[in-house]
């Protein structure tokens, strides 16, 4: 799994930076949900994109595992 947590959000809560755990690599939400829809990305298998009030979201794929939710 490669796991990554938010490193940062918006003044309403909106995710918007976040830090893969393994490499340290920073990405913006746009470059994560283009790498989780891409099925050629490792973060494809354990991630999903749903459009919250209009904006494309990643979020973990619900497994009932709470120890590899998006952090």
């Amino acid at each position: 799994m490669t796991r990554v947590k938010c490193i940062k959000e918006n003044d309403t809560g909106r995710n918007i930076l976040f830090q893969n755990v393994g490499n340290h690599e920073i990405m913006d939400r746009k470059t994560f949900v283009n790498r989780v829809k891409n099925p050629n990305s490792s973060y494809h298998q354990d991630y999903v994109v749903k459009k919250i009030n209009g904006i494309e979201t990643p979020v973990s794929k619900p497994d009932g595992n709470k120890k590899n939710n998006l952090e």
